[in-house]
């Protein structure tokens, strides 16, 4: 199923339903579908798919100024290691890591531990504020996503990128299967393609607007941080900031095949049959593309991270449903709704040597 905008509501429909390309759903629209669909006389059969849902207005003053703008602390990144590569005592973990089974990071963290349960369930109550991803997978997991993997090479070549850095790929793409091939008629999602490999994000802090209709945030550190200030800051030791922010990742191949829809992708990691079983647990930093492994690392850091070592396929509707939920939150979330690059995968002397869920931990 996907969405489709409109002035005062959403149409939303599955994959064998179709719409009239118009800017406003009219009476005239509603009309052509009811004939489009031989309703008349059959009041229980199914209008294509479809049903009517609100849209977000264009303007409104109900829920007051956004509580979460600006919240988030500029922290210039820093150089990784000196020019005799001594490590800067300034900096701690990175992030996205290899989370291969057998993989062990030898950055020190002591005692500091990531988050082991599902954060909703955590001491915290950690909630969900923000979606994004990257094109390529900024984790490595061997065999899973790596530099073996396969693209159709739409958006750039692996590991060299295109418009956008582009990060490890699955191993799942089959040039002669049209489900990875066949394009989708995107309606909500920006510069996405069918049979790339594309690295979710769902950042969670406890310091989120969390249960308001502020708690979807972009960009998503405004979201983390929007109830903390400077002093809360100061006062917090690194396993605490561990404690209070993560972020869950997974990894899919998009197919042009409603088997795999999803229709939940927007508010986190989904945990069915494989899918968010195979869970790398480690603390780390942000990622993207301003940070990498010599010049470069990133200050917002230590976070927990939760990562699904699997790469699972996902329908192209599954990504533009979610962004049409995007699109529907208080806050603006249009930058967010196409790939962002990633980052080169953290070297294991910048990898936390706390990891759990890996055969080595």
């Amino acid at each position: 199923m996907f969405l489709l905008t409109s002035a005062g509501f959403l149409a939303v429909a599955n994959a064998g339903g179709t719409v009239h390309p118009q800017t406003s759903l009219t009476c005239g629209g509603l009309r052509d579908h009811y004939q489009t669909h031989e309703c008349c006389g059959k009041p229980n059969q199914e209008a294509g798919g479809y049903q009517l849902v609100p849209a977000k207005p264009k303007a409104s003053g109900i829920w007051g100024v956004n509580p979460c703008a600006g919240q988030k602390p500029l922290w210039n990144n820093e150089i990784c290691f000196d020019d005799d590569n001594v490590l800067n005592v300034n900096i701690t973990e990175q992030a996205g890591a290899d989370v291969s089974e057998e993989f062990g990071g030898s950055f020190d963290v002591g005692t500091r531990v990531p988050i082991s349960v599902v954060y909703r369930k955590s001491a915290n109550h950690l909630c969900p504020v923000n979606v994004h991803w990257h094109i390529g997978a900024e984790h490595r997991s061997v065999g899973e996503y790596d530099e073996n993997g396969k693209s159709p090479e739409l958006a750039g070549t692996p590991m060299t990128g295109g418009k956008y850095r582009y990060g490890l790929a699955c191993h799942h793409y089959d040039a002669t299967d049209a489900k990875f091939t066949t394009p989708y008629d995107w309606k909500h999602c920006e510069d996405m393609h069918v049979g790339e490999t594309y690295e979710v994000h769902w950042p969670h802090s406890s310091l989120g607007a969390c249960g308001t209709p502020w708690q979807f945030q972009s960009p998503f550190y405004d979201g983390v941080f929007c109830n903390g200030n400077d002093a809360l800051y100061a006062s917090l030791s690194p396993q605490d900031i561990a404690n209070n922010v993560g972020v869950q990742a997974q990894v899919f191949t998009i197919v042009n095949d409603e088997d795999y829809y999803y229709p939940n992708l927007m508010w986190g990691m989904i945990v069915d049959g494989d899918k968010g079983t195979a869970i790398t647990k480690y603390t780390g930093s942000t990622t993207g593309t301003s940070r990498n492994n010599v010049d470069s690392c990133s200050k917002y850091s230590p976070i927990t991270w939760q990562v699904d070592r699997k790469c699972h396929l996902i329908s192209a509707s599954s990504f533009d449903k979610m962004c049409a939920d995007m699109k529907q939150q208080r806050d603006d979330m249009s930058s967010d709704l196409h790939a962002h690059g990633a980052r080169e995968v953290s070297s294991a002397e910048l990898t936390a040597h706390n990891q759990e869920g890996n055969s080595n931990s």
